[in-house]
């Protein structure tokens, strides 16, 4: 099977970079499938897992917080302002971190900042996601 080169880039660092034949994102109107010779395309990403498909059934996960993804011929480069690969993630922070956020949505404050709770929420459940 044909591969592509996938890039993995944050503010701070190159989180991964490597041959993969397939990634998935996902992207505002959905999860997308890239497979090598993908026509070119960018996509804001929403904060979810994005898996890397590297060699058969081998993957490599990682939870995705905002950012944009760019195919262009056989490189999938993916900016985004945070990911993190399941090492990375500390699970009983982001446990209490949902815990928090979902407490703050549930009780509807008025001068609650939903759509910052709800990114949090998000957050955490994609770091919770790839590290199961």
């Amino acid at each position: 099977m044909s591969k592509m080169t996938v890039e993995v880039v944050t503010p701070e660092r190159v989180v991964y970079s490597g041959q993969a034949e397939m990634v998935i994102a996902r992207g505002v109107v959905g999860d997308l499938g890239i497979l090598p010779n993908h026509m070119p395309l960018v996509s804001p990403l929403k904060t979810a897992p994005v898996r890397i498909k590297t060699e058969g059934e081998k993957e490599v996960r990682m939870a995705v917080s905002g950012g944009f993804m760019e195919v262009r011929g056989d490189k999938v480069t993916i900016l985004a302002e945070t990911a993190e690969l399941p090492g990375d993630i500390d699970v009983e922070r982001a446990q209490a971190a949902k815990a928090r956020a979902e407490k703050r949505l549930a009780e509807k404050y008025p001068d609650l900042d939903f759509q910052r709770a709800e990114r949090a929420l998000q957050r955490a459940m994609a770091r919770l996601d790839v590290t199961k």
